[in-house]
């Protein structure tokens, strides 16, 4: 059963329940923002493979995997039966387990130029952390990002996370602009942003500030602008400019490890200095890690003393994540990387080839397990080309919000943003389930008019 009709409010009685319940203890009702939404969020009773099910019995094939976090879909068997042993033995203790040590060389053994890995409990933590290695390593103040990329809620990684046309400055050298009222002014003078894909300007920028930069926080896909990809040359000059200047690289791998075993700097032939990961690695668990050298690795190093970067960390490589973690990992080996990557291909190309058929307005991006559905014949390389084609038309932006809400009503779950992941509970079945609900949705938009005229929820939000 799923909500493939009708008033979906209707079919969420007990999520709108709870959603008002939630209000009264939660700021906004809800302690994630990608929950968000109107008439209010749904609500999860539970998931199997690639099934979720409501608390309102509502089922729905999932395309999300919370933020593409979950890389054999719901309840996956073997990691369930790590957690169940290791809960029996002890959720936490104080003392170190052995499965970090097993976890930790996997992906040593997967990543190129890897020695050493640091276990933290979220991506962004991570992220903190390898830019206070890199100003501690290099004894410089300042990182540089990449405009309009998101790399979880450090305050340097979240400047200019999405800014509109008023601050963003020029287009070879982007403002830093703030992304929330607690960023104070100062953090911002050591944050210098650079243009996504442009080897000119990002040259000019590094080479102007080359004195001062410890990082460069680099995402090859980036979710937040539909995985779209950096070209290679691209990738290449800032590898090539960072080593020449005395800047350390940080990979942001939290989303793109999963492409292949050594993650999108194995896809794109590159090796960075740190590398950020997060997501598939806690098999479903809370999770980051921060990888590299053990040259630069050092820096978190205490055994002989004050460590350059102290980390402490009471969950920091706990035996629940490090057991679910290597049971996940283990299980998301060449065969099936390479079975998922092909079922990705899949529906790209389908997609592509039922949107062609419909001349619509609309193309799909992405590579590997992941994919991106945007409601505009607009392509895009950057973060500004990307702002006018999905924020400032307004039209590609009702377009794009009636896909996300009709495809839910039918029971598929995406990012409101129309971007989803693959799991390898998956098979060709779903994706021509997935493939079919696309075409008939976009059969149904038509020449556009109002959402309402198109059968439509108002202000539905993803899960």
């Amino acid at each position: 059963m799923h909500p493939a009709d009708g008033d979906p409010a209707k079919k969420l009685p007990r999520s709108a329940l709870m959603h008002a319940a939630a209000g009264e203890v939660l700021p906004g009702g809800t302690s994630r923002s990608v929950h968000q939404g109107q008439p209010h969020p749904i609500y999860a009773a539970s998931g199997r493979g690639c099934v979720v099910t409501d608390v309102d019995g509502n089922r729905y094939v999932d395309f999300y995997n919370n933020a593409t976090s979950l890389i054999h879909g719901h309840a996956h068997p073997p990691t369930v039966s790590a957690i169940t042993v290791q809960a029996r033995r002890g959720t936490a203790f104080a003392l170190p387990v052995e499965s970090q040590i097993a976890l930790a060389r996997l992906l040593r053994d997967r990543i190129g130029g890897v020695d050493q890995v640091r276990f933290v409990n979220s991506g962004s933590e991570a992220v903190l952390l390898a830019l206070q290695v890199a100003r501690a390593v290099t004894g410089r103040p300042a990182i540089a990002k990449f405009e309009g990329l998101y790399h979880g809620s450090a305050e340097a990684a979240e400047v200019s996370l999405d800014p509109d046309p008023d601050a963003w400055g020029s287009p070879s050298a982007p403002a830093s602009v703030a992304y929330t009222r607690g960023t104070p002014a100062g953090l911002l003078e050591n944050v210098v942003v650079l243009p996504f894909n442009d080897i000119e300007a990002t040259e000019a920028g590094l080479r102007a500030n080359a004195g001062r930069l410890a990082a460069v926080l680099l995402d090859v896909m980036p979710m937040r602008l539909g995985f779209i990809a950096a070209d290679r040359d691209w990738v290449a000059a800032v590898r090539r400019l960072t080593r020449e200047l005395g800047i350390l690289l940080v990979a942001d791998e939290v989303v793109t490890f999963r492409l292949e075993a050594g993650g999108g700097q194995a896809v794109h032939g590159y090796s960075a200095d740190l590398t950020i990961l997060g997501k598939i690695i806690g098999g479903g668990l809370p999770v980051g890690a921060v990888a590299g050298p053990r040259d630069i690795m050092h820096a978190f190093d205490d055994s002989g003393g004050r460590a350059l970067v102290p980390n402490a960390g009471t969950f920091n490589a706990n035996p629940l994540t490090m057991a679910a973690g290597l049971a996940a990992m283990r299980a998301y080996g060449p065969a099936e990387i390479s079975r998922i990557n092909q079922l990705g291909g899949t529906l790209r190309a389908r997609l592509d080839a039922g949107l062609a058929e419909l001349h619509a307005a609309a193309h799909v991006t992405g590579a590997g397990s992941l994919f991106g559905i945007h409601m505009t014949d607009r392509r895009y390389r950057d973060y500004r080309s990307y702002w006018r084609a999905h924020v400032a038309d307004g039209d590609a932006r009702r377009r794009q919000r009636m896909l996300h809400d009709d495809l839910r009503q039918r029971g598929f779950l995406l990012t409101t943003a129309g971007v989803g992941a693959l799991s390898t509970a998956m098979s060709e079945g779903e994706v021509d389930a997935f493939v079919a609900a696309v075409m008939e949705t976009v059969q149904r938009m038509g020449g556009m008019g109002s959402p309402a005229a198109h059968g439509s929820a108002p202000g539905t939000s993803a899960v």
